[in-house]
């Protein structure tokens, strides 16, 4: 089955793309999600405007993208957590509490973007990446204290 994407799928393409798919995959998965379309030929005109417009936007969107990229260049988060008797953490930190230290800084960020791939669960400084853009990723510096109280 041939498909049209309409949103960027990982590991399958990008927007405006021609891919073909299982049957099951394209039926059961990406047309019900509306992730995309089926590939007829009033399909490919529509998609190819779609595609024009999606490459001007996707330019504007990457230079906002390098904009907040070089914002998050000075951005440090310190996170406070419990410690026990052989310096292990008592949780750990997510994507979901670096997304709301950042929107306490002011910056609005779908927490999907942020590319931590297991919760940081140690002491120290990491570098968390975050996805701006398909072409953009900013990394962000990232410190876990023990809690002293």
């Amino acid at each position: 089955m041939e498909v049209i994407l309409k949103e960027d799928v990982q590991k399958l393409g990008h927007r405006g793309d021609l891919v073909k798919v299982a049957e099951g995959y394209g039926r059961n998965f990406l047309l019900p999600r509306k992730l995309a379309v089926e590939a007829t030929e009033s399909n490919r005109t529509v998609i190819a405007e779609m595609k024009a417009a999606a490459q001007r936007r996707s330019v504007r969107e990457r230079g906002d993208a390098e904009g907040l990229a070089k914002q998050f260049a000075s951005v440090h988060l310190a996170f406070l957590r419990k410690v026990g008797e052989q310096g292990h953490l008592f949780g750990s930190v997510t994507s979901a509490d670096v997304n709301q230290e950042l929107e306490a800084r002011g910056f609005n960020i779908d927490r999907r973007k942020i590319q931590l791939d297991e919760p940081l669960k140690q002491l120290g400084e990491f570098n968390v990446p975050i996805r701006l853009h398909r072409d953009v990723t900013a990394n962000i510096k990232v410190t876990i204290k023990p809690d002293t109280e």
